[in-house]
């Protein structure tokens, strides 16, 4: 029977979205459903507008039951000086009755990354799994080979055709194990 994965992002240059768009792609070859989500922007619109963001993606708003009504969940994280971005931890600040119910208890989640030129990948990722242990969630990732980008330092690298088929790989292969745990 086909799982539910969803997608949980924050894309201010539109990088983690195109990798969320091939990890979901790598979730249905597997067969099973995918949704992509975005966080609420915090920053004023006219300040994403100066930093040169392409504007807001089409995907739904994530809320609380976009983590409770999945399977499995994967989070796009870019960079932000080694941790996530203010948006996605303010999301995921909200979650406290959540963590208190033990609703993600035992729920497989899996994450991929864009960072700047100075990199930061791992230790955004390392950073970003305290929290998500928090719920006792478990982590399935991908090993070295993990998903990940380089955005540059004003955000005009797109993303290779090759980080795009890891992050396909990711998803697929995250669908796979987060099918077996959610049975």
């Amino acid at each position: 029977m086909p799982k539910q994965i969803n997608i949980v992002i924050y894309s201010l240059y539109h990088h983690i979205s195109k990798m969320a768009e091939s990890a979901k792609i790598g979730i249905e070859a597997a067969g099973h459903k995918c949704e992509i989500y975005q966080v609420r922007e915090t920053l004023p619109e006219d300040l994403v507008k100066k930093l040169g963001s392409p504007g807001k993606l089409p995907y739904k708003e994530a809320d609380i039951s976009t983590l409770t009504t999945a399977d499995g969940l994967m989070f796009g994280i870019p960079t932000r000086f080694g941790n996530m971005p203010a948006q996605l931890k303010s999301y995921i600040d909200s979650t406290g009755g959540l963590w208190a119910n033990g609703t993600l208890r035992n729920k497989p989640f899996g994450i991929f990354v864009s960072t700047g030129t100075g990199g930061g990948n791992e230790s955004t990722a390392m950073n970003a799994l305290s929290t998500f242990v928090h719920h006792s969630m478990i982590y399935v990732p991908l090993g070295f080979a993990s998903a990940g980008t380089i955005a540059g330092a004003d955000g005009s690298r797109e993303p290779t055709p090759l980080e795009l088929e890891v992050a396909r790989i990711q998803g697929e292969e995250f669908a796979k194990i987060a099918a077996k745990i959610a049975t």
